[in-house]
Parts: structure tokens; C-alpha cells; sequence
């Protein structure tokens, strides 16, 4: 007698591919659509785990593209104001309806009313980067120009960008009541200040975050037709939950949806990828390795994994070798910890 599970590969079966397989060396990608090449330019962005993937990428030799460098800059300030850490200095993008407004604006299509925040401790921040500026800008002018730069290396990077990589990060945000602009932080943790008639919480469905990511890989694929992407979810647990439960109730939604909307990308265009860094770092079989004191950041020893698969599978040739290059931004940012505007909401709390 036969059935329909005989002789199928052992990454189709737990027992052969997770249980007897020792948790370091657990491989969860089979099929590779999207491959990187040495003369693809390979851009990033997203949520602070992201950075992992920005930095592994910028050493590995490939072509990694940054539009935003700071070259002018001492090497201090660029790593401080954070040119280099993603593609563009747009700091956290945590939901793909902020990462849509953003393509939306860059290319003229969007014009969100609030243009400069001002922080308790002086200075000025953009709302939608509250943290570039370590010190804030010194006026709303400031702010709207430095805005604009920010908005005309988007548009370059999205125009020549040949393989992106995405990682989505939260459903939870907050939005303006007046236009609807999703900010990466509430209002009142890096500027401005809460106001229940201007701003609102809002906890993104399945359908809104399939509809914002679609449309933002179309608004670039219009733009750019050779472009292919790489979708991952983050594996960082929310920080902080605005629902009233749980924070542990609301990571799981959050990942089930972002999870979800992922493999829906995948299935509706064939130049999407899906890879599972959230699947690598969250499954049983690591018990909780991959995971610092806190449970919630990302060992090292874990992000040695993720990247590991990752440069196997998506990278043609394996790891390249790395390159002999003067100091840039993307060289500094492999140097510095993680920058996660999130962890801004647990430090205002205390």
C-alpha cells in the first residue's frame, strides 16, 4: 500500500529535519526563488532587526546600496545619526502601511500635515525619524529640508535598487486623526506630545497589512520592473503592548499577521521570496538559545544562524569574500548596536 507522504523530502517531516538534527545546523529554506548575484545592488529596511541582515550584507563583498552615506560627516556623527544603518537613513519602518506612506511621499503622492515635532528637551525632530537627530534639529525648517534629502535618496534607492530586503516588525502603531500617517513611535515618547484628538492607536488587521504591502511592492515595481524582494518577519518580541492584554497575546497576533501577509506576498508575486528568520529563531528546537537574558533581543549566536542560511540560500556562490573598502557608513553601522526606537516607549515608563 502506498500514501500520498511516501518519499517525500525530509525537510517535509519534523522527526527527519527539526528532531534529529542538531539545533545549529537546522536549515528551514527549500525552495529559493530570489538569489542575490555579484552585480545586483542589494537594498534594506524595516524593523530594527533588520540592521542584522543591513550589516551581514554590507561586509559580505556584494553590492550593497546606501543612499544616504553622511561622507561629509566624522565618523562618530554618522554612526550617532544613523547614515548607514538601512539603505536610507529612514531609521525603524515598523509596519508595511508606514513603509507604503513612505514610498507614497517620496514620490509625491502623499503630503502628511504634521512636518516637525517639537522634543521636551529642545530641538526638533521629523515625526516619522524621530530619532536620526540625536539632538534634534535646530528649527522646523531644518527638519522639512533635511526631509526632503531623506525623500530624494528613497526615490534613488527605489529606482535602482535590484533586490530589497524587508522585514516586517509590528501591526501595533499610532496614526494621525487628520490624515491617517502612521509615526514609527507614539507621539510624546521622542517628540510633540499625546493628544487623544489628534492621534490614535490603531492595531493594523490581516487584510490592512496584506492591502498596505502589496501596495507598496507594486508603487515599487512600477518604478523599478527589474526589482525582486525578500520578505522576513522579525523575531523581537513587542516591547510594549497598547491592547489591554498581554504583551506575550499581542506578539503572537502580531506575528501571525505579519507572518501571514508575508507568504500571501509570495504567492501573488513571483519576485517576491519569503525567508524565515523569524521561523529560525523562534522555533522549538532552539529552546530559547537564540535569545539574550531579556527573551526578547536577538543573540548573536542567533543572528549567526539567521545569516548563515540566509547567505547559503539567497547569496550565489555562498559568501562572497569580503572586500578590501575604505571606511563607509555601511562599515561604520556593522559596528554599532542595534538602534531600536521601540525601546524608547519602555524608557519613558521608567
Amino acid at each position: 500500500m502506498t500514501n500520498p507522504y511516501q518519499g517525500l523530502p525530509d525537510a517535509q517531516f519534523w522527526r527527519r529535519s527539526i528532531s534529529a538534527v542538531e539545533a545549529h545546523r537546522i536549515d528551514p529554506v527549500v525552495d529559493v526563488r530570489v538569489r542575490i548575484g555579484a552585480e545586483d545592488r542589494v537594498g534594506t529596511a524595516g524593523s530594527c532587526f533588520a540592521q542584522h541582515i543591513s550589516r551581514r550584507l554590507s561586509t559580505l563583498g556584494l553590492r550593497y546600496l546606501v543612499t544616504e552615506e553622511g561622507q561629509d560627516l566624522p565618523v562618530r556623527d554618522r554612526q550617532a545619526r544613523q547614515f548607514g544603518l538601512f539603505s536610507a537613513r529612514y531609521g525603524n519602518i515598523y509596519t508595511p502601511v508606514q513603509f507604503h506612506q513612505l514610498i507614497e511621499e517620496a514620490f509625491g503622492r502623499r503630503h502628511p500635515v504634521d512636518r516637525a515635532w517639537l522634543r521636551s528637551g529642545g530641538g526638533w525632530v521629523d515625526p516619522f525619524r524621530p530619532t536620526v537627530e540625536p539632538d534634534g534639529f535646530t528649527s522646523p525648517r531644518d527638519v522639512v529640508e533635511d526631509r526632503e534629502r531623506h525623500l530624494a535618496a528613497v526615490r534613488r534607492l527605489v529606482s535602482e535598487v535590484d533586490v530589497l530586503v524587508f522585514t516586517l516588525g509590528l501591526t501595533e502603531a499610532w496614526r494621525s486623526r487628520r490624515d491617517g500617517s502612521v509615526y514609527p513611535l507614539a507621539p510624546g515618547v521622542a517628540g510633540s506630545a499625546y493628544d487623544e484628538n489628534e492621534h490614535e492607536f490603531v492595531n493594523f488587521s490581516l487584510p490592512e497589512t496584506e492591502t498596505a504591502m502589496e501596495a507598496a511592492l507594486q508603487a515599487i515595481k512600477t518604478v523599478n520592473p527589474r526589482v525582486r524582494a525578500i520578505l522576513t518577519v522579525s523575531p523581537v518580541p513587542l516591547i510594549a503592548t497598547f491592547e489591554r492584554r498581554s504583551v506575550l497575546v499581542s506578539t503572537a497576533y502580531s506575528k501571525a499577521v505579519l507572518r501571514v501577509a508575508a507568504e500571501s506576498m509570495k504567492q501573488r508575486f513571483d519576485w517576491v521570496d519569503y525567508f524565515p528568520s523569524y521561523e529560525i529563531i523562534t522555533g522549538p528546537s532552539t529552546a530559547g538559545l537564540y535569545f539574550e537574558e531579556d527573551r526578547r533581543e536577538v543573540s548573536s549566536l542567533g543572528v549567526a544562524h539567521v545569516m548563515r542560511v540566509f547567505e547559503r540560500h539567497h547569496v550565489e556562490g555562498g559568501a562572497a569574500a569580503p572586500q578590501a573598502m575604505p571606511l563607509s557608513a555601511t562599515e561604520i553601522a556593522a559596528q554599532a548596536e542595534i538602534i531600536c526606537d521601540e525601546a524608547m516607549i519602555d524608557r519613558v515608563r521608567a
